[in-house]
């Protein structure tokens, strides 16, 4: 049975007419942004809506692109005649997808060297992706500098405070644990590669390897019991 977030519904709202498109996992909602979408956050719900100030013809090209688009990644998407489409548009790995791979870099990592050499793509001085992002948050905020609204001169401040403040703070941090990483030359006790060779003063004499047991998970502790009323 298909899981229900690969389901999706792209229509007009019948009060309010705007074009919303419902469901779907965090997955379709990149597509879904990707095709020009606005993620619309609420406490029970995520959905998406067309940009405000587009014309009747320009929602339905959209539509229709999130459409071809979902599709093509496999969601289930219902949706009016006007919108359906036939097309599926080839797809590509998003620049996000790179990024992610580091995390997998470091989940495979059986040394301190492994890590710390999938972190420093992050954390590289000059063309880091942390660097790339400073970049990119003070691009957008010399491009609201003269956007020409009374409340862009307050982005671009808030966009460069992001950068100076707390991405800075980021890339301090993650480049000192880089940096112990690099100085440490340990395996990782839990992650070591098997080699099957038992030393001489191994202590079990039926043992195949010399890895560790894993490591012991103590119980949760009980949750604390209310006192009692004294009298």
């Amino acid at each position: 049975m298909p899981r229900t977030d690969r389901f999706l519904d792209i229509r007009r709202d019948p009060h309010s007419d705007e074009l919303l498109a419902r469901g779907g996992d965090s997955e379709a909602h990149s597509i879904l942004q990707r095709a020009g979408f606005v993620a619309v956050v609420r406490t029970h719900e995520t959905y998406h809506r067309a940009p405000t100030g587009l014309t009747e013809d320009n929602e339905s090209d959209l539509a229709t692109d999130a459409v071809a688009r979902l599709r093509a990644a496999g969601y289930h998407v219902d949706c009016t005649t006007d919108f359906d489409t036939d097309y599926r548009p080839a797809s590509y790995l998003p620049l996000g997808s790179s990024v992610a791979h580091l995390a997998e870099r470091i989940r495979e990592a059986t040394t301190t060297e492994e890590a710390a050499d999938a972190l420093v793509e992050l954390t590289a001085a000059h063309d880091g992706i942390l660097a790339a992002l400073d970049d990119v948050l003070t691009a957008t905020a010399d491009f609201h500098d003269g956007l020409g609204q009374p409340a862009d001169p307050s982005i671009a401040r808030r966009l460069r405070y992001l950068a100076d403040e707390h991405l800075h703070l980021i890339r301090t941090d993650l480049a000192h644990t880089r940096n112990q990483l690099a100085d440490r030359h340990a395996p990782h006790p839990g992650r070591s590669t098997c080699t099957g060779d038992v030393p001489a003063t191994e202590r079990e004499r039926s043992a195949v390897c010399a890895c560790p047991p894993p490591p012991r998970t103590l119980p949760a502790p009980p949750p604390p019991v209310a006192a009692g009323l004294r009298r």
